[in-house]
């Protein structure tokens, strides 16, 4: 049983396919099943079974793969923490953020960083939704996920930052632009939604609040992302409940967007994701704590 054994074991159950690992790592399906049969050989347990599409592990796998997982990802913090007593100042943080976080949450933390740190390099992975930037953590793959605050999730420590109120954005020239508030249940009259990414957590939170308050409301469009759905209302194609994340504010006058606020909707927690927060290296605390600063000031000056 080898280290590599273990990884693309744990690469596998994560993906559910031998092949998919298989592109991954640039090598054959046979490579990558010859990893997980010593595995079974030296445990004598079947640790996957084969379904029509794919694979999942047995009881005995998933034992081995949260295990190994948990080893993996302190070891690989360990080598990276080790690397960075050897640069000293000059090692890397890396994060994986939404599509708009860095501009809305990190500009202004990445050039105060830049600046205290210039040799510190900033990897930034984009991933399509909380899950999978859960699953890049749990991976060892990166440092910091910035999220949207949710349930527990096992091997994951989340960690508030902000708390996002919600804004109805619509154009100025629209009949609800005067209002200086707006109730949630006046959102099923008539109005069309722009429908925030069904895959994310965000888009999640906000059917669970409109259930909550019993409240349906209609849909014409879904979006990738928060400034799409701000594209989509200024061009009056729809309207949009969004957060007020950082800069929305500064729309202006001169902006053909009034964003409206919606005080009677919960609001959407935001912050940081890591595997253990007494693991992280010195420089992606110090990361974390310079984007939070940022986020706190911009919240009580906006």
């Amino acid at each position: 049983m080898t280290l590599d054994d273990l990884r693309v074991f744990v690469a596998v159950c994560r993906a559910g396919s031998l092949s998919a690992v298989a592109r991954d790592l640039s090598c054959t399906q046979s490579a990558v099943s010859q990893h997980v049969k010593r595995l079974e050989r030296e445990t004598g347990l079947s640790l996957l079974e084969r379904q029509p599409r794919g694979v999942v592990a047995t009881a005995a796998g998933r034992i081995l793969c949260d295990a190994a997982a948990e080893g993996i990802a302190g070891l690989d913090g360990a080598l990276r923490r080790l690397g960075d007593l050897v640069n000293g100042e000059s090692g890397s943080v890396r994060i994986t953020t939404g599509g708009t976080t860095v501009r809305h949450f990190m500009a202004e933390a990445i050039v105060s960083f830049r600046r205290r740190y210039p040799k510190v390099s900033l990897e930034f992975q984009t991933e399509t939704s909380g899950r999978r930037c859960f699953d890049a953590l749990l991976a060892g793959n990166l440092d910091l996920a910035w999220i949207t605050v949710g349930g527990p999730v096992r091997g994951i420590e989340q960690r508030p930052v902000v708390d996002l109120p919600w804004v109805l954005a619509v154009r100025r020239d629209d009949p609800l632009a005067a209002r200086p508030r707006i109730d949630a249940s006046d959102l099923t009259s008539g109005i069309r939604l722009v429908r925030l990414p069904p895959n994310s957590t965000s888009g999640a939170h906000l059917d669970a609040a409109f259930e909550e308050l019993g409240i349906r409301t209609g849909s014409d469009t879904s979006v990738a992302d928060w400034d799409t759905a701000l594209l989509l209302a200024e061009l009056g194609l729809g309207h949009a409940v969004v957060p007020a994340v950082p800069g929305l504010s500064a729309t202006g006058d001169g902006s053909p967007l009034r964003l409206i606020p919606v005080p009677s909707l919960p609001p959407l927690s935001v912050g940081w994701a890591v595997r253990r927060w007494d693991a992280l290296s010195p420089l992606a605390r110090s990361f974390a704590d310079t984007v939070a600063a940022s986020c706190t000031k911009t919240g009580d000056t906006g």
